[in-house]
């Protein structure tokens, strides 16, 4: 059986740790340039990646699962942290939290068992694209900040490597590849992501291969990434006084300029406990909820579904509604500590799970590995000497993973639509983000599924001793109520005509008053009608829908004559 509640498995627990080692050196750069995405510190995307970590594989639902700071929320992010500052993305994050957990307290957490397999599969192939692509962005350099005309805001541009070092990166790369392909055929006793980590560390520090590690890409991302903020602060300054003609111009001079970028202090250092200081008013409230609604949404999606990945990797099932719990209370404590926030990883949680981490230990090992590597600044000074092409490659082997291959060939073995659904949803993750694609794919899944259901409706017609009576099958509901209607001829119809209701089922309110409008026009006409066997329930919201109907049972056997 796939999922098993009663399965219990012995903890290894060198497995654990050294998947939680491993996991923990994977989430340094990808918290660092999430923070980046977000225009951030790098310190509260740091924060973010242990609080909500910590917490949700301490107390969530899925054992084995890495929550962190992830790209997904990061994108919503950056325009509100121009707009509004620090202080209001903490506030945000708070009510994200609130919200998520008010969404386990319902009980809405099983909803994502409602998800078509479809859906499923493009959500995880897109999220693979996203994770390549967003890789290829530590193949550039001499990063510098650059004006968008389309969008009205600043962006970091890079120079792609040239020459030698983009030949080193990629050797790297394919190094660090091979060697967590081909380790697990030697031995098992350390996990190859580990060994191809340290392995190639020690190759760039030991001899005189020259790449870029943590410590350089963290330097040059802090600084691009105060420089932005700045030039977008003295941008909003002018741009009220501003022609609509100017504003592009200026944009462009600003991004060009040379601004001394002076190295003030954050209005909340992360890692400390503190309150938001935000105006306590209802423009305020509207503010913060507008971006909590959203990361809430997008944060349950993408912990859900990563979820249930999980679930059938390791053939166990999760909590849904107890990880909705825990991710909120992780991005309150998050949002409270001067965290960016944060959910599921599923790029994280696939290392975790090749690597042999099954269990909470795992995480919580992660959690707390990354949390010595900012607290202790020699062990942080040992992670910074990692070259990012080794963590780069990791992450392109995990992209291999978690792409669905075996999709590829189903184009000619599934209908249609449900491959279109696939395509769809892999497409809109690329180009907007999780949420947007997967209500999409629900959408076009539930219109698809309409659309066919709707031509199952049939009736046979037969006249017995002066009666008409019309035998229904196929389900009855919004979908299906025009080819419902165009079953009956009133016109032709005898005076007595029988509704046999007893296979097919009326599933809502449409399909109610469908029944209502076609006994309305034999009423018109002075003709009787008889519907047999329609549920307690549905006799119950007819004479609710329609008085006029008649509600009298003529039989035992549930029949309503009108």
């Amino acid at each position: 059986m796939l999922f098993d509640l009663l399965i219990k498995r012995e903890i290894n627990l060198k497995n654990e740790l050294l998947s939680g080692l491993t996991v923990a050196l994977a989430l340094v750069p990808e918290a660092i340039a999430f923070a980046f995405v977000a225009g951030v510190d790098p310190s509260v995307g740091l924060w973010a990646a242990v609080v909500v970590g910590f917490v949700t594989s301490a107390f969530g639902g899925r054992p084995g699962m890495i929550s962190g700071a992830t790209g997904a929320m990061a994108v919503v992010m950056t325009a509100f942290v121009v707009l509004h500052g620090l202080e209001y993305l903490f506030a945000a994050v708070i009510a994200c939290g609130v919200i998520q957990m008010l969404c386990g307290v319902l009980r809405f957490g099983k909803f994502v068992r409602l998800l078509p397999h479809s859906v499923m599969l493009g959500f995880v192939n897109g999220l693979a694209i996203v994770i390549g692509m967003s890789q290829f962005g530590q193949l550039k350099h001499n990063h510098r900040v650059v004006f968008d005309e389309h969008e009205r805001a600043f962006a970091v541009a890079g120079e792609w490597l040239s020459g030698g070092q983009m030949a080193i990166t990629l050797s790297l790369i394919a190094l660090t590849m091979a060697i967590i392909y081909l380790l697990p055929k030697l031995t098992r006793a350390v996990p190859g992501t580990l060994a191809a980590i340290v392995a190639t560390t020690l190759l760039v520090q030991l001899t005189p291969i020259e790449s870029v590690t943590v410590n350089d890409s963290v330097r040059e991302m802090n600084a691009v990434a105060q420089e932005k903020t700045e030039k977008a602060r003295l941008f909003e300054q002018e741009k009220p006084q501003l022609l609509v003609s100017q504003v592009d111009e200026r944009g462009r001079e600003i991004a060009a300029s040379q601004i001394e970028v002076t190295q003030s202090a954050p209005s909340r250092q992360a890692g400390r406990f503190a309150i938001p200081s935000i105006p306590l008013n209802l423009e305020s409230l509207g503010i913060v909820l507008g971006l909590g609604v959203t990361l809430a949404a997008i944060g349950l999606i993408e912990s859900l579904m990563t979820l249930t990945l999980i679930d059938e990797l390791t053939e166990t099932r999760g909590a849904p509604n107890r990880e909705c719990m825990a991710q909120g209370a992780a991005n309150i404590f998050a949002g409270l500590i001067g965290g960016m926030g944060g959910c599921a990883m599923i790029g994280q949680s696939m290392i975790n799970i090749r690597s042999g981490g099954r269990h909470r230990l795992s995480g919580i090992t992660a959690a707390l590995a990354l949390l010595a590597f900012i607290v202790f600044p020699p062990l942080w000074n040992c992670i910074g000497l990692i070259p990012v092409a080794a963590l780069v490659g990791v992450m392109f082997v995990v992209v291999i993973g978690t792409f669905e291959w075996t999709s590829l060939r189903l184009w000619n073995r599934i209908p249609a639509s449900d491959f279109l659904v696939i395509v769809a949803v892999s497409a809109i993750t690329v180009v907007s983000d999780l949420a947007v694609a997967v209500a999409s794919g629900v959408v076009i899944s539930a219109l698809v599924f309409a659309w066919r259901k709707s031509h199952h409706i049939d009736a046979e017609v037969s006249v017995e001793n002066g009666v008409k009576r019309y035998e229904l099958t196929g389900p009855l509901f919004f979908g299906a109520v025009t080819s419902f209607r165009e079953l009956f001829t009133p016109a032709d119809d005898p005076d007595e005509v029988t509704i046999e209701f007893q296979h097919t089922k009326v599933y809502d309110h449409s399909a109610l008053e469908a029944i209502s409008g076609v006994c309305q026009k034999y009423r018109n006409l002075g003709k009787s009608v008889t519907l047999c066997h329609l549920s307690d329930e549905c006799q119950t919201l007819l004479r609710k829908a329609d008085p006029e109907l008649a509600p009298s049972i003529a039989e035992p056997d549930c029949r309503l004559a009108v």
